[in-house]
């Protein structure tokens, strides 16, 4: 199960919350799961790290993403689109962690092949509780695709 611990888990955090990454990076940091966190701060921004371009060289391929929808130059659902129709790209989980429960983003969400969608909760102690369930279930749970 998992990655096994001679291959920490990566996680790409896709937010321009520096309140909302902070909690994330703390939360993550919490378990015992043995990870590797980087964070991009918009979607143009996600799509330089995912295709190792400008200062993104030398970034690696995460095994999951925490991905915000709503972001300043490209959003969320922009860079869910592109790397789901992206043949390198498309096998990265990618978890929408969202303070939006609209209907519409959603079912827009899951309709560009999102693998789950996580509504952030308000209070602190929820929202660790939260991203705590989400690593223990892609770091312990489930089986991801082998890193290319």
């Amino acid at each position: 199960m998992g990655q096994g611990a001679a291959n920490p888990v990566r996680i790409l955090v896709v937010d321009d919350d520096p309140g909302d990454v902070l909690m994330i990076e703390e939360a993550l940091e919490d378990s015992e799961i043995d990870k590797v966190i980087d964070v991009v701060s918009d979607g143009q921004e996600a799509m330089e790290f995912l295709r190792r371009e400008g200062r993104h060289t030398e970034a690696r391929r995460p095994d999951v993403i925490l991905l915000d929808l709503n972001m300043p130059r490209m959003d969320g659902r922009q860079v869910l689109g592109e790397v789901k129709q992206d043949e390198d790209l498309r096998t990265i989980p990618i978890v929408v962690l969202t303070t939006s429960n609209a209907d519409t983003d959603i079912v827009g969400s899951y309709t560009l092949q999102a693998n789950a969608y996580v509504t952030k909760p308000i209070d602190l102690d929820d929202f660790n509780d939260v991203v705590r369930r989400i690593d223990e279930f892609f770091g312990r749970v489930v089986v991801l695709p082998k890193r290319s």
